[in-house]
C-alpha cells in the first residue's frame, strides 16, 4: 500500500478541469429540462455540447498531459477489481491521477454522452420511431446512476486519503511526488474550449426569440380561425 503523499502537485490541467464542470453543468441542465417542451431546445443545445465535450476530451486524452492521458490511468479489469477489495478494506493505494475504479466510471460516462447524444438526435429529427426516444432516455438513466456511483467514489476517496477531491479538480493541484506533477496547466486551450462553448450557445439562441414570436403567432392564428 502506498500512503498518500503530503506534498501538493500541479495534476490537473485547465483544460481537463473545464470538460469537467462545464460537462456536469451541461448534463444537469439536459436532465431538468429532458419532459419539458418549452425548455426543448435548452435541452438539444446542452446535448449537443455535452457531445463535443467528448470529442475533445477523446483527443485530448491522447495528446493531452500526463494524468489526462487515458493511456496513463486505464487499466484492466483485475486492476479495478484489486482496487475496490482494497478501499472497502480501508487501505486503497494513493493513485497520483485517476484510480482504477474512477477510470472505469470516467470511459463508461464518456461512451454514455456519445450514445445518448446520438439516439437524442435521431429523435430530435423524428428518425426511427418512438423506440429511439426509449433508448435516449433510458442511456440518460443509465448516465446518472452512474454519475452517482461517481460521485460516492469520490467522496469515498476523498475519507480514505484524506484530500479533497472536488477541490482537486477545481484548483488541478493534489498530493504527490514532485516528479509527477504536470509543467503546464494549458489554460490558452481551457480558454478556447470555453470560448466555444459560449459561441456555440450563442448561435443555437441567436433566432430563438424569432422562433417564439412565430410560434405565439401562429396560436394567435389559431385562435382567430376557430372564432370565425
Amino acid at each position: 500500500m502506498n500512503e498518500t503523499p503530503s506534498k501538493t502537485i500541479l495534476v490537473w490541467d485547465a483544460p481537463v478541469r473545464v470538460f469537467h464542470w462545464l460537462l456536469v453543468l451541461s448534463f444537469a441542465g439536459a436532465f431538468i429540462t429532458a419532459e419539458s417542451e418549452r425548455w426543448r431546445l435548452v435541452h438539444v443545445t446542452l446535448g449537443y455540447t455535452m457531445a463535443g465535450l467528448v470529442v475533445f476530451r477523446l483527443l485530448w486524452g491522447l495528446i493531452g498531459t500526463r494524468h489526462a492521458r487515458f493511456a496513463s490511468f486505464v487499466r484492466g479489469p483485475r486492476s479495478v477489481f484489486n482496487y475496490l477489495r482494497s478501499a472497502l478494506g480501508g487501505r486503497a493505494e494513493h493513485y497520483t491521477g485517476h484510480n482504477p475504479a474512477g477510470a472505469l466510471a470516467i470511459v463508461a460516462l464518456l461512451a454514455l454522452t456519445l450514445i445518448t447524444a446520438a439516439f437524442g438526435s435521431a429523435a430530435y429529427s423524428e428518425l426511427g420511431g418512438e423506440w429511439v426516444g426509449k433508448v435516449h432516455g433510458a442511456t440518460a438513466n443509465l448516465m446518472l446512476a452512474i454519475v452517482g456511483v461517481h460521485v460516492t467514489g469520490v467522496v469515498l476517496g476523498s475519507l480514505l486519503h484524506r484530500e479533497n477531491l472536488v477541490r482537486a479538480m477545481v484548483t488541478g493541484r493534489k498530493s504527490g511526488q514532485p516528479g509527477e506533477a504536470i509543467r503546464s496547466s494549458w489554460r490558452v486551450v481551457a480558454v478556447a474550449m470555453l470560448s466555444t462553448v459560449l459561441g456555440f450557445w450563442w448561435l443555437q439562441w441567436h433566432d430563438a426569440p424569432v422562433a417564439r414570436d412565430s410560434t405565439v403567432a401562429e396560436v394567435k392564428h389559431e385562435r382567430h380561425a376557430e372564432r370565425d
